[in-house]
């Protein structure tokens, strides 16, 4: 059985302009700060099943703010 990968979404801080599409399409992977910007819920790692989510929620990030990486 091949071993199963573990991601992690990734927020960068300096880009993330509060434009909430991440929450709106993966709300358990992310959390919004008082501003409305996100930052990965706990150590961002992805739950099994949601990785389309993150993925999708990578590529729908206006400012390129968000990456999906492995753990």
């Amino acid at each position: 059985m091949p071993e199963q990968k573990v991601l992690q979404v990734v927020v960068d801080p300096a880009l993330c302009q509060g434009h909430n599409r991440c929450k709106a399409i993966a709300p358990k992977l992310f959390e919004l700060d008082e501003f409305g910007h996100a930052h990965a819920v706990g150590d961002g790692t992805v739950p099994a099943g949601l990785e389309d989510k993150a993925r999708l929620a990578e590529a729908n990030c206006p400012e390129f703010a968000i990456k999906v990486v492995q753990a």
